[in-house]
């Protein structure tokens, strides 16, 4: 018996990095898992890799029909659900003064309205005593230069945890957010303009880490299956920061 054994799962942007890991591991311990993803290639080419538990849904979380879309589709299999990773996010470099309308739109519309209608349009469908797992970032408390924008995105996501997590409680459905810090993934390569300036990035951002690595997305799907799992019943409200003592020490 797996850990999720029998349960649904829904994971936004869910094909590849972090999202993929963790729809990789829900299906491993039992559960069906409804992954969302912008195209329909990299879409149809995680769910091979999820396997025969996973259903794609083609569809953006910065879209509201996209989101409704994607519930109906859950809906269609009548169980309800038991767990929602809202990971679907992203940003890049950008300082104050370089800082653009389109910038801050589409980093706040994914990373914030997303997130917000996401988990929204979400609560029909969510059963009783459900975890909700939202991907905030160590960024927002860390200051780091040209990252202003993505850090208050991320800063709202981990607020959003703190107020979710006490309007749900008569529900008994948990809120928590986990907060990575650099792990190895496309969107961490997206950063730099060619795979050596993203290695370099890579490896200065080792350097500032106390285990001296940044992390694989295993890492952090095996953090997100502890607060949507039975072995975090009286975790809510909380943000786990998954980030090789980054942010501790």
């Amino acid at each position: 018996m797996g850990q999720l054994e029998g349960k649904t799962a829904v994971v936004t942007g869910g094909t590849s990095g972090i999202g993929l890991a963790t729809a990789q591991r829900f299906a491993a311990e039992g559960a069906h898992v409804f992954v969302t993803g912008r195209r329909k290639e990299t879409l149809d080419a995680a769910v091979a890799k999820i396997g025969a538990k996973a259903t794609g849904v083609q569809g953006d979380v910065s879209d509201l029909a996209d989101l409704d879309r994607l519930y109906a589709v859950v809906a269609e299999q009548g169980r309800g659900i038991d767990v929602l990773f809202a990971n679907a996010g992203g940003g890049g470099f950008s300082t104050l003064e370089q800082v653009t309308e389109q910038h801050f739109d589409q980093t706040f519309g994914t990373n914030v309205r997303g997130m917000l209608f996401t988990v929204q349009k979400a609560l029909p469908h969510l059963n009783d005593g459900a975890s909700i797992v939202l991907t905030a970032s160590n960024a927002a408390t860390l200051g780091n230069e040209a990252f202003g924008v993505y850090a208050a995105s991320k800063a709202a996501v981990r607020s959003f945890a703190r107020t979710w997590a006490n309007e749900l409680k008569g529900r008994a459905i948990r809120v928590n957010s986990i907060s990575p810090g650099t792990v190895d993934t496309p969107g961490i390569d997206g950063l730099a303009p060619d795979q050596e300036q993203a290695d370099q990035l890579k490896s200065h951002m080792a350097g500032t880490i106390p285990l001296a690595r940044i992390a694989r997305p295993e890492e952090i799907a095996d953090a997100v299956l502890f607060l949507a799992s039975d072995q975090s019943t009286f975790i809510t409200g909380t943000e786990m920061f998954i980030d090789g003592g980054r942010n501790q020490i």
